[in-house]
């Protein structure tokens, strides 16, 4: 039996998890069963059906769609200032912010929003942000095989942010370089560059 199999044979049933998210009002010291809260539990199962939904995608087929009459085109295809919305794996509570994905093409691209795609389909898991930046790059340097990846994540982490140390004014930086990107500084410092550029 696969993991992913075996985590999908103990996943709790829908009623279960409802009966676990009164369970954790209950924690807090409220009523359960007051007016305001007894459709709470539907609502937050709802919720977490957005929140989680990249365990039901596979990035492999995300990304597999390719096209290769590129027209020898090989600079970089970059696309920056894609809103990242995750959940710390330690806190279960949002980390917020903008990811950056580029590659240098060998012989195929594919289409843009699936750079995107990337973010939202790891995003949507716990995560650990240095966790979701390695695993969007290595994905599409497994499926596409291009000559480098570069992959850079700034985020507030409200684990950070509204409990713990109360730094509101904190982000955290991750990048992952692979190919090219790792192995020549100048093709590194461009990437930055066009990632740091309002035009």
């Amino acid at each position: 039996m696969k993991k992913s199999e075996k985590i999908i044979n103990l996943r709790p049933s829908r009623e279960q998890a409802m009966e676990a998210v009164k369970t954790l009002l209950a924690y807090t010291g409220d009523d359960p069963s007051r007016e305001g809260l007894i459709d709470t539990p539907k609502r937050v199962i709802k919720a977490y059906d957005e929140f989680f939904a990249g365990y039901n995608e596979d990035p492999v087929e995300v990304l597999s769609r390719t096209f290769e009459q590129v027209e020898g085109y090989d600079e970089m295809v970059i696309v920056k200032g894609i809103r990242v919305e995750s959940h710390c794996e330690h806190h279960m509570v949002p980390i917020i912010g903008v990811a950056h994905v580029g590659y240098i093409p060998n012989k195929k691209v594919v289409g843009i929003s699936k750079l995107a795609r990337m973010v939202d389909l790891f995003g949507k898991r716990l995560q650990t942000q240095e966790t979701m930046t390695a695993q969007i790059a290595d994905t599409i340097e497994k499926v596409l095989n291009p000559k480098g990846v570069a992959v850079v994540i700034d985020a507030a982490h409200m684990c950070m942010t509204t409990r713990g140390i109360h730094k509101t004014e904190t982000s955290t930086v991750t990048s992952r370089m692979l190919g090219t990107f790792r192995k020549n500084a100048n093709t590194r410092a461009e990437f930055m560059n066009l990632i740091s550029s309002d035009n």
